[in-house]
C-alpha cells in the first residue's frame, strides 16, 4: 500500500519524521511518497494545485495524506474522503477542493489526547494508517455533504482574450497559469501583467537565454518562465498575476 504525504512542514524540524513513525508503527510494510512538503506555511491553494496535480498518476488504493492547516486546534474538522479509488485525508480547510463536492467525505474524531498544534501527527496519520490497513472510509468517522471547497480560480473570455491568472509559482520562478492550452486560439501572445511573452514555444530553449518563454507546461497549462532564469524575479510578479492569451 501506498501513502503519499503533502506538508507545509519542511524537513529542517521532526514534524514529518514523526507522521511517517506513526504511518510506518500501524501499518508496517506501508510505502511512504513524499510529494512535497515546501508548500508556503499556511498556503493551502498551494497544497492544493500540488495534490490535484499529483494524486491522479498513483496507483488506485493509494491514500493521500495532506497536512497544510493553519486552523490547527480551532473548529475546523478534520476529514477523509475518497474519488476514483484514491483515499484522501486532510484538515477540511480547501485543501481538497478539487474533490466534487457530492463525492464522499466522512468527518474524522479528534482524541482528547490529540496535540493542538499537531493533528497531523495524531489526527490525520492515524487515519491513513486505517485506510492504508484496509478500513473502509465509513468506519473513520461520520459522513457528511458540506465540505469546505474553495477551488482554484477559473480562467473567463472577454470575447478578445482568454484571461487567466497565476495559480502556483514553482521553486524555478517558473509561474503556472490556469489557462489550459484547449482554451487558446492558434497563435495567441501570451502576457503576464502586460508583459510579452510571446507566443506558444515547445520548451524553455526555444528562446536564447534570459529571454522570456511560454509554453504549455507538463501540468496541461500555460507556464511562462525565463530561460536559465526567474520569472517571477524578472517580472516582479507572482500568484494572482493576470496572464492573457
Amino acid at each position: 500500500m501506498i501513502v503519499t504525504l503533502l506538508t507545509d512542514f519542511g524537513t529542517a524540524d521532526s514534524y514529518v519524521a514523526e507522521m511517517k513513525a506513526v504511518l510506518l508503527s500501524r501499518a508496517p510494510g506501508v510505502v511512504l511518497v513524499d510529494i512535497s512538503h515546501q508548500a508556503a506555511p499556511g498556503d493551502i491553494r498551494a497544497g492544493q494545485y500540488l495534490l490535484g496535480r499529483a494524486w491522479k498518476h498513483f496507483p488506485v488504493g493509494t491514500v493521500h495524506l495532506a497536512i497544510v492547516d493553519p486552523g490547527v486546534g480551532t473548529a475546523r474538522r478534520a476529514i477523509a474522503a475518497e474519488r476514483d479509488g484514491h483515499r484522501f485525508v486532510a484538515p477540511d480547510n480547501g485543501l481538497l477542493s478539487f474533490l466534487p463536492p457530492d463525492g464522499r467525505f466522512v468527518s474524522l474524531p479528534v482524541p482528547d489526547s490529540a496535540a493542538a498544534t499537531f493533528h497531523g501527527r495524531d489526527v490525520f496519520a492515524p487515519a491513513a494508517a486505517r485506510l492504508a490497513t484496509g478500513a473502509a472510509l465509513g468506519d473513520l468517522g461520520e459522513s457528511i455533504t458540506d465540505p469546505c471547497s474553495a477551488p482554484l480560480p477559473s480562467p473567463r473570455h472577454d470575447h478578445l482574450a482568454v484571461i487567466g491568472e497565476v495559480v502556483y509559482v514553482d521553486r524555478f520562478g517558473t509561474l503556472v497559469s490556469n489557462i489550459p492550452a484547449d482554451a487558446m486560439q492558434p497563435g495567441a501572445r501570451i502576457r503576464v501583467e502586460g508583459s510579452d511573452a510571446g507566443s506558444l514555444r515547445r520548451t524553455f530553449r526555444d528562446v536564447a537565454r534570459g529571454t522570456l518563454v511560454a509554453f504549455v507546461g507538463s501540468g496541461g497549462t500555460v507556464e511562462i518562465a525565463v530561460r536559465d532564469g526567474s520569472a517571477a524575479r524578472m517580472l516582479g510578479v507572482g500568484v494572482g498575476a493576470e496572464v492573457r492569451a
